[in-house]
């Protein structure tokens, strides 16, 4: 995301209406606004991967940010996964 003294580049992407809303949805589960979350899936497919060694921290911190979210995702019972559901 945008770093303190850093300008924005504004910038207008044309998205399908499925991919609008999933986008919109994504980014409600992680209560941000969709083009917040727009920012950031870019800013995190532009950075290049890091050549330092993941400390246990930074994985600790990875996790979180991986589970954020989850707790408003539907449960379902196991009945409901099934071969033809893949």
């Amino acid at each position: 995301m945008k770093k303190t003294g850093e300008i924005a580049m504004p910038i207008l992407v044309a998205l399908s209406p499925e991919n609008e809303a999933r986008l919109a949805a994504e980014a409600t589960l992680r209560g941000i606004a969709p083009e917040q979350y727009a920012g950031k899936l870019l800013d995190d497919a532009l950075t290049p991967p890091s050549t330092t060694k993941l400390t246990s921290e930074g994985l600790r911190a990875m996790l979180k940010e991986v589970g954020e979210g989850w707790e408003n995702r539907p449960t379902l019972p196991t009945s409901a996964f099934t071969r033809d559901s893949f």
